[in-house]
């Protein structure tokens, strides 16, 4: 299934903001490419970035849901935007929203242009020289 075709068979409420979305991860963050697959049971736009999974776009049930993979690894991101996305519902590494109200695109734009400076695999990297280095010293 094409990015396209997912979005068009979403319900018709949804789908330009589906649209708009998945544009500005697009535009904003030149590392990802995007596929329609599977996560968490769902189908799903998953964009990866070399090496990693990086974000997800998808339509359940009751809610849209922005997984942010970068927040996990940055507080400093995740506490600004769930200070500026104030009516979303911020979970550890997405945000569930349910209109263009909760995820205004201009901040959008900005949390994806954050996040788009954030090489996963980099942070990982670091992550398990330290876990190894702690490891050495006990």
């Amino acid at each position: 299934m094409s990015i396209a075709e997912f979005i068009a068979s979403q319900p018709e409420d949804r789908q330009a903001l589906l649209s708009q979305l998945h544009e500005i991860i697009m535009q904003k963050d030149k590392t990802v490419t995007a596929v329609i697959a599977p996560m968490m049971g769902k189908e799903m736009i998953i964009y990866n970035a070399p090496g990693t999974f990086k974000y997800g776009l998808a339509s359940v049930k009751k809610y849209m849901s922005l997984h942010v993979l970068p927040m996990y690894g940055s507080p400093v991101i995740y506490e600004k935007y769930k200070a500026l996305l104030k009516d979303a519902n911020f979970q550890k590494g997405c945000i569930n929203f349910n209109n263009k109200d909760e995820m205004p695109l201009k901040i959008v734009k900005e949390l994806i242009t954050d996040c788009s400076k954030i090489d996963l695999r980099a942070l990982r990297e670091e992550y398990l020289k330290a876990k190894k280095a702690k490891s050495k010293k006990s």
